[in-house]
């Protein structure tokens, strides 16, 4: 069963990315921007990264679009769709790219929501929350398109269910 942990918004903190990354052990890991880190740092290594208006290194590409385990995936930080005022740029722009996620922050909200065959999925931050208090980063597992889920966990590895979504990404699923 496929598992992506995703997180944003990090500001500097390298004990906690090391700390989380131990907790899941998993294969495929997303940094939706504002590391504050170089795109070679440590703390970084094995995530599918982009930049965000906080990241200074140049390196950082502004959007990915990558294919998981058959799911393909759309990351970017969100500052260049505008995703504090609307979700119409991003949705565009993962259209473009055939994607059935997208991976974004930016607004330090965490949440995800499905809408026209879309799964969207913003961890929050763990360092600056929005919104709620705790500090926030995601895991999406599934076992095929049909089934997917995607849980919100506290910096501190505590499940919050009440944000915890199941869905489906297969073509023939309502929204």
């Amino acid at each position: 069963m496929p598992k992506v942990l995703i997180i944003s918004d990090s500001h500097g903190l390298t004990e906690e990315l090391n700390e989380i990354k131990k907790r899941h052990s998993v294969k495929y890991m997303i940094h939706c921007g504002d590391s504050e880190l170089d795109m070679d740092a440590p703390e970084m290594e094995g995530f599918i990264k982009v930049g965000g208006n906080c990241d200074i290194d140049t390196r950082y590409p502004q959007e990915q679009t990558n294919l998981i385990d058959g799911i393909r995936f759309f990351i970017t930080h969100g500052h260049l769709h505008n995703v504090k005022f609307n979700m119409s740029s991003i949705v565009y722009r993962a259209e473009e790219e055939n994607a059935k996620v997208i991976c974004f922050g930016h607004t330090h909200i965490a949440g995800a929501e499905k809408s026209h065959g879309q799964l969207f999925i913003n961890p929050g931050s763990i360092q600056l929350p929005k919104v709620r208090k705790e500090k926030t980063y995601a895991l999406m597992e599934w076992d095929k398109p049909a089934s997917v889920k995607v849980d919100f966990y506290t910096v501190e590895g505590k499940q919050l269910t009440e944000l915890s979504l199941e869905t489906s990404l297969s073509e023939e699923s309502a929204d």
